[in-house]
């Protein structure tokens, strides 16, 4: 069931600045808001043991379409997660994307 409302974040245009292409740091946009099922990675073994990397990994599935990719990231719960690249799987014939992602920790 998809019952968590996930903001997509994709990359701005590449600037060039003083210091070179996106000298002045990577800027990030609001694509759009979808529906997404989403699951903790470690699943509830890890989680009942207090595992320090079980809450930072989510399992997200969605229905296909072309706005994310593997280079978006995805606002979720308030906090900012990043995809990760070899877990990106989109499958336009069966409708679905799913990926795991990871939270970025400023």
């Amino acid at each position: 069931m998809r019952k968590h409302c996930i903001t997509i974040l994709n990359r701005t245009a590449a600037e060039s600045g003083d210091f070179g292409v996106d000298g002045d740091g990577i800027e990030w946009a609001e694509a759009a808001t979808v529906h997404a099922a989403i699951d903790w990675a470690k699943g509830m073994r890890a989680l009942n043991a207090g595992s320090v990397d079980a809450y930072a990994v989510i399992i997200v599935r969605m229905d296909w379409n072309n706005i994310i990719n593997m280079r978006s990231r995805i606002s979720w719960n308030g906090d900012i997660f990043q995809i990760l690249p070899e877990t990106f799987h989109p499958d336009k014939q069966a409708n679905t994307i799913q990926f795991n992602a990871q939270v970025i920790v400023d």
